[in-house]
């Protein structure tokens, strides 16, 4: 009996000792917010435009399930170069509202009373108990006066696409912006450092908006615009050049130089007898060249010649030129 007893408590002791084993102890979670490191600020028109990203986890690599403070502070370098600790006791604070969750922030902070100087700008994610990530990237920002946007801004379509003016103050760059037809927003377009830019991509029938910035050093100002223009093809060909006329027996050779618009269509040939008025003789000619037979011995003839393109828009006549029938 008293082995059988034995056998019995055989596993039982088995089985405690596996549950019994202690592992190494799991401290709380710190919950510190990673590090922002995307900050960029700019100044532009009469404030400093700051974006960063809160990111997603924690130092530990866990999910940032709540948002404490954010301390985003800018403040111009002391006279006695940078430290950090200094720096951020000195700088100014700027108001961010807390977001609901990770993710990009925008936040707008007036220029004025910092222009003239060089600002650095940084911030740090507190979570729900206060404690901080690391401080951001740091970001240098020179505060100059404000810049005016760029006035009289217009868009005119031109046979080379559509022709946009402005009037600034010299010594600026300017960038370009283009919204056409159903694009949900725009996209750059072109940057120049003249009161004109041409844009050459159009279409014709395409609505298109255009927008324009200044640009000095890293400064911006805010942005002009939109106008607004939908190209229409109103503009003809060129006039045909180089025309010549030779009499032979029984024709006259007319030639010229081939026209190069992308939506030529035709040629049409005028002729007058005696000087007398001009009338059309032929028309759907594609290539530079006519045969006029119906002509007469011993008359004197004068031709011109028009170009038509896709549109119906037709070209003046050439000058003309003679020819006597021999």
């Amino acid at each position: 009996m008293r082995g059988f007893v034995t056998l019995l408590c055989i596993p039982c002791c088995v089985f405690l000792g596996g549950c019994g084993t202690v592992g190494e102890p799991l401290y709380p979670a710190l919950n510190i917010p990673s590090r922002v490191n995307d900050l960029t600020a700019v100044e532009r028109g009469d404030r400093i435009d700051i974006n960063f990203t809160i990111p997603s986890l924690t130092t530990e690599g866990l999910v940032l399930k709540e948002i404490g403070v954010i301390e985003l502070r800018a403040g111009p370098v002391p006279d006695s170069g940078f430290n950090l600790n200094n720096w951020a006791n000195s700088a100014n604070p700027v108001d961010v509202r807390t977001p609901d969750k990770a993710g990009p922030v925008h936040v707008e902070s007036p220029a004025r009373e910092f222009v003239g100087k060089d600002i650095v700008i940084g911030v740090r994610i507190a979570n729900a108990r206060g404690r901080n990530s690391d401080w951001s990237n740091l970001v240098t920002v020179n505060v100059e006066q404000p810049l005016a946007r760029p006035a009289e801004f217009k868009a005119t379509a031109v046979p080379q696409g559509v022709s946009l003016t402005w009037s600034a103050a010299p010594g600026y760059q300017f960038r370009l912006f283009r919204q056409a037809g159903q694009e949900e927003k725009p996209s750059a377009l072109g940057s120049t450092s003249g009161p004109n830019y041409l844009d050459a991509s159009t279409e014709y029938g395409t609505t298109y908006q255009y927008y324009i910035q200044s640009i000095h050093n890293k400064t911006e100002s805010d942005v002009a615009g939109p106008v607004s223009i939908t190209p229409k093809d109103i503009f003809p060909p060129a006039v045909p050049a180089g025309l010549t006329a030779s009499a032979g027996i029984g024709s006259v050779e007319l030639a010229w130089e081939r026209n190069t618009e992308p939506d030529f269509k035709e040629y049409r040939v005028y002729r007058s007898e005696a000087e007398g008025p001009f009338s059309q003789i032929a028309d759907g000619l594609v290539a530079p060249s006519y045969s006029d037979h119906n002509i007469e011995s011993g008359k004197h003839y004068r031709y011109r010649v028009a170009a038509l393109d896709q549109a119906g828009n037709a070209s003046e006549p050439c000058d003309p030129v003679e020819a006597t029938a021999p």
